[in-house]
């Protein structure tokens, strides 16, 4: 029997269209956040709406859109960990890493509670989360997926509809995204769900079929 699927909701920040995800199962009062972006109070609103408290704030790499409102939720739930892969986790303390300081600010965020890697586990709020590494828009990048009808990805700026996450970084690479979503997402069923950091959900499958940039469209054959 496949484990329940949670209910989850997205809190969208500008500047940048950046997506923040809530999850958690019918049931209970916990719950998971995905990259708290620059709208914290927002994200807290809806908690507080929803009677939900956060076991873990799960971020998928350390760029400042993804990690702006850390600060915020931790100042409320200080016993939350602040989750990442290990590779990302300077970013959280360094503007420059972070690339807010490109930006003329100088954004921090906590430190990270929990350092993950390639073929961890995660469990928080009755979920088990496994951990994939997929460098290229970020070296340290990660995604989390979770088992279920369909598999569901917690996919930061990796695989968007139609498009992938910028490899123009100081530390991107498109050759290993390319290859990394070749080798780690299209290898999962066609009806996984993507959740990414910005735009709307898709699936492997029309990414696969119809990706422009890693997709059969651009020589992609599996």
């Amino acid at each position: 029997m496949a484990p329940p699927s949670p209910q989850v909701t997205c809190v969208e920040s500008a500047p940048f269209g950046e997506n923040t995800y809530i999850a958690h199962l019918a049931g209970r009062n916990d719950c998971v956040v995905f990259d708290p972006g620059f709208e914290p109070d927002e994200i807290l609103r809806y908690l507080d709406e929803s009677s939900l408290v956060p076991a873990a704030i799960l971020i998928t790499h350390g760029h400042s859109d993804h990690i702006a409102g850390n600060g915020t939720l931790k100042e409320r739930f200080p016993d939350c960990p602040i989750v990442i892969g290990k590779g990302d986790a300077a970013k959280l303390t360094d503007p420059r890493l972070n690339l807010s300081a490109a930006f003329g600010a100088q954004l921090l965020s906590p430190p990270a509670d929990v350092l993950l890697a390639e073929g961890d586990t995660y469990s928080a709020a009755g979920m088990e989360f496994e951990v994939l590494e997929i460098p290229g828009h970020s070296s340290g990048h990660v995604v989390f997926l979770l088992r279920g009808e369909p598999i569901l990805v917690f996919g930061g700026d990796v695989l968007f509809a139609g498009s992938i996450g910028r490899t123009d970084f100081p530390d991107g690479s498109f050759d290993d995204l390319e290859a990394n979503i070749h080798a780690k997402l299209f290898t999962l069923p066609d009806d996984t769900q993507v959740v990414p950091g910005h735009g709307p959900p898709t699936t492997v499958g029309d990414e696969k079929r119809t990706n422009p940039y890693v997709g059969m469209p651009a020589g992609y054959r599996g």
